[in-house]
């Protein structure tokens, strides 16, 4: 996160530095369950109504948005906390009730030491009976030198039980990364993340790995798209917040470029289902990008998204992050207001998805 709020799939830091400086920290020094990708379909209870349209902002002051429908069917909820300085959970049995929807702190940023500074992008996974929560967090006395922890929890309501501190993911480096993600495909288990390869130019790419437990990596790591597109390194040179969605003989890959203020959009990688996932040629890039501001409806960076699943069992939904103008007072990091929202997410004829424009302020389109 280059930045600053289902059961199925199924509760004070000082401002930080301006983001330029990580940049030049990272050149310095050398400067990824929910059971399967992302927004699994599941079956609507019989006779379930048709649900009400989505009203947006669907929460607000919660970046890096993820929710997951359950198989329960709840909707659990997690974002970015403006302060930085806690993973707080909420569940709804519909997307629209998680606007209104309790809140609690599951964990907090310890004082001094790792895991003190930066609580960034968490995201709750459900894998083979576990919760887990894969965020991003720095040490309280280096708040740059951010890294990816996962947190364990083994009950099956995930507001209760203890959240365990599984520890640091650890790379092939040492460096700058954030925004993990976990996905299975085909009975192997994935990690997706951002991270600075030391002696590259750009602040993060996207990388792959095979896991070998919820925790831990095996095998070689591989990068499958860095900012080589003048849209993707504007401000900083960002790829980031991979998500992944299964469709139509296809994974899909998005994830977010450039600086965190108006420039913020979304990209695409594609892989046949086929494919070796492993292989960087596999992945086919989009040119351009696939989601962007948009001056009609006043929304702008839109971000970090991941999918979801309406009420109906069958409707993808995108789920993002945005802000209500473009002009920002001093480092967008520091400005709270990007607001999580959704709409339902169509699809061409060819079977990609079609992102549209990031809509409007208000109700849009049918929960199911």
């Amino acid at each position: 996160m280059s930045r600053a709020a289902d059961l199925p799939d199924l509760p004070d830091q000082p401002a930080p530095p301006a983001r330029r400086l990580l940049l030049k920290g990272a050149l310095a020094a050398g400067a990824l369950a929910a059971a399967t990708p992302v927004a699994a379909h599941a079956t609507a209870p019989a006779g379930r109504p048709k649900a009400a349209p989505y009203v947006n902002p669907l929460v607000r002051n919660r970046a890096d948005p993820h929710i997951t429908r359950h198989t329960d069917g709840f909707y659990y909820f997690t974002a970015t906390a403006p302060e930085y300085d806690r993973i707080v959970l909420r569940r709804s049995r519909t997307l629209n009730g998680l606007g209104a929807a309790a809140e609690s702190v599951i964990w907090r940023a310890h004082p001094t030491g790792d895991m003190g500074a930066h609580i960034w992008a968490p995201e709750m996974h459900r894998v083979d009976g576990t919760w887990y929560i894969y965020f991003a967090a720095a040490p309280a006395e280096d708040v740059w030198a951010i890294r990816i922890w996962v947190l364990a929890n083994s009950h099956a309501d995930p507001f209760r039980g203890t959240w365990v501190e599984k520890g640091q993911i650890k790379t092939a480096w040492e460096t700058f990364s954030l925004d993990a993600t976990t996905f299975a495909h085909r009975g192997t288990r994935y990690l997706a993340w951002a991270q600075h390869e030391p002696g590259m130019d750009n602040n993060t790419a996207i990388w792959l790995s095979e896991m070998a437990s919820p925790w831990t990596l095996t095998g070689p790591q591989v990068r499958l798209t860095t900012p080589e597109y003048d849209w993707e390194r504007i401000g900083f040179a960002v790829n980031e917040g991979p998500y992944v969605l299964h469709r139509n003989g296809r994974l899909f890959m998005t994830y977010s470029a450039s600086a965190t203020d108006h420039n913020y959009c979304m990209g695409l990688l594609t892989a046949d289902e086929d494919s070796d996932l492993m292989d960087p040629a596999s992945w086919a890039k989009s040119p351009v990008p696939v989601f962007t501001s948009n001056d009609t409806t006043e929304q702008y960076g839109p971000g970090h998204n991941c999918f979801t699943v309406a009420e109906d069992g069958r409707t993808d939904v995108l789920v993002y992050h945005a802000r209500q103008y473009k002009e920002i007072d001093g480092d967008p990091l520091n400005d709270p207001n990007r607001h999580t929202r959704v709409q339902p997410l169509r699809w061409k004829p060819d079977g990609s998805p079609d992102f549209g424009v990031p809509v409007a302020d208000g109700p849009t389109g049918q929960g199911a």
